[in-house]
């Protein structure tokens, strides 16, 4: 018992998943057959898997699946006493019994109930290794969710970490000529611009290890079946050493070849900081001329730091193919369970929903870090050209579009792969089931979603930069 009394004559005592399934406590009345029973108390049992993986009557036809867990929702368990019980049974579903066995060596009972159950018996025998996977199920459904999550959010990651520190080379373009030109060796130039990156990636790594420990136990909840939590995890050296690897070893790819290329560049060149230009051809610039100032302005940064866009453009396609992943699995949920399922609800579903939800919102926040640090960057990047550019005649609002638009061109492609990406990956996650594609309506908000985000959030450094006098622009880069 978890809470309230057992069993009496009108009253029915809820397996305490199932009761939070349904909503009610104790004290509450459901409905049995018609007759209304008070829930006089609310309990737990190691003899039966929880709500929604229970077969019942004992000698039913439940087919489980390879994990122990059935494909749709099944009975919930409630306890009345004897004479409720026999006033409830019918022809149609008749009286049960249960029995439970304690086997010489526990470890033989799959073998016995493999033996000796079946219809052959007439009955249904169930070894407790079978109600121990059930009972973890929730468990075991979040870490088949978080491992797909788990890598989105990886690559994402070094993604977000390539850009960040593609733009803080940019701020330091200038520091690194200077330190040549006082007599700074390469490899001490770039040994600089690496220490700064791991400094802070091994600062990211403490505090990642210190909210992870914290956030664990919310996501690690046994569920209503069981009782007790389990806790925060313990931090072993091998966790703080596996995760500040993983912290220098993303900073330091991320931050290696740009500080290499860097540090090789020429005084002259790296006092000068000036982007990679354009390719001229005579078609596009025949094209763009029609363009309106501030697409035009956003082609000509785009293509001025072409790298800088294809790694936005990767950073998008792997959020884009979260959400997609997502509103997959929410259609296809939709789609398996029946209306009275979903009208009960499924404590399974929900806590994959749960996890879920925390996967898209660790993807959006790092979508959202990653664009506006390419936007800063390119802020950073294209000051002087801007600044000629409102010389000649072009607002602050169309230079700040332009820079908008040099973070939404390259997402557009990036968000219509995620989709086929993105279902491609549930489908992986799912073990090759069948995939309810998501109504169109649903996709065509994702993309505009994550279009609209990305000018918003590209905006914002734009504005910041746009605020800085053009003149003053130009007579700091001329001095």
């Amino acid at each position: 018992m978890t809470a309230g009394t057992w069993v009496r004559p009108g009253g029915v005592v809820l397996e305490r998943t199932f009761a939070e399934a349904l909503g009610v406590s104790v004290g509450d009345r459901v409905t049995l057959d018609g007759r209304p029973y008070k829930v006089a108390g609310l309990a737990v049992t190691a003899a039966a898997p929880p709500y929604p993986n229970m077969c019942y009557p004992p000698g039913g036809d439940c087919d489980f699946d390879d994990q122990g867990n059935l494909p749709l929702p099944g009975p919930g368990l409630g306890w009345v006493t004897e004479p409720d019980a026999r006033s409830l049974a019918s022809v149609q579903a008749p009286l049960s019994y249960t029995l439970n066995l304690k086997l010489k060596d526990p470890a033989a009972a799959p073998a016995f109930a493999s033996r000796y159950g079946g219809p052959s018996f007439g009955a249904r025998v169930v070894a407790w290794q079978d109600i121990e996977i059930t009972d973890g199920q929730l468990v075991l459904d979040e870490q088949q969710v978080l491992s797909p999550g788990a890598l989105l959010a990886g690559l994402l990651a070094i993604a977000s970490v390539a850009v960040l520190a593609g733009g803080r080379m940019a701020e330091r373009t200038r520091r690194v000529g200077l330190l040549k030109a006082v007599g700074s060796t390469p490899g001490l130039v770039a040994a600089v611009l690496v220490a700064e990156n791991l400094a802070l990636a091994l600062l990211a790594a403490a505090a990642g290890l210190v909210i992870g420990w914290a956030a664990a136990p919310l996501i690690t909840n046994p569920g209503a079946g069981l009782i007790g939590t389990s806790g925060p995890p313990s931090i072993t050296l091998a966790t703080i050493g596996l995760t500040v690897a993983l912290a220098l070893a993303v900073a330091l790819a991320s931050t290696l070849v740009p500080a290499v290329k860097a540090a090789r560049s020429s005084t002259v060149s790296a006092l000068a900081d000036s982007p990679r230009p354009p390719r001229r051809r005579a078609a596009l610039i025949a094209l763009s001329a029609r363009l309106p100032v501030p697409l035009l302005l956003g082609i000509r940064m785009a293509a001025g730091r072409l790298r800088r866009a294809v790694l936005g453009a990767a950073s998008i396609t792997v959020t884009s193919a979260g959400i997609v992943a997502v509103l997959t699995f929410r259609a296809t949920v939709d789609h398996d369970l029946g209306a009275s399922a979903r009208q009960i609800g499924d404590p399974v579903v929900t806590r994959d929903t749960q996890m879920l939800v925390v996967i898209t919102i660790v993807l959006v926040t790092l979508a959202v870090l990653n664009a506006v640090c390419a936007a800063w960057a390119t802020v950073l990047d294209f000051r002087r050209s801007a600044a000629l550019a409102r010389a000649l005649g072009a607002s602050p609002r169309q230079v700040s579009a332009g820079v908008a638009w040099a973070q939404v061109l390259p997402a557009i492609p990036g968000t219509l792969l995620g989709i086929p990406l993105g279902l491609g990956l549930f489908l992986a996650a799912d073990g090759g089931g069948v995939v309810t594609v998501p109504p169109v309506w649903w996709l065509t908000a994702v993309v505009l979603a994550i279009l609209a985000a990305v000018a918003v959030m590209a905006s914002i450094p734009a504005l910041i930069g746009a605020r800085i006098p053009a003149a003053q622009v130009l007579q700091s880069e001329t001095a």
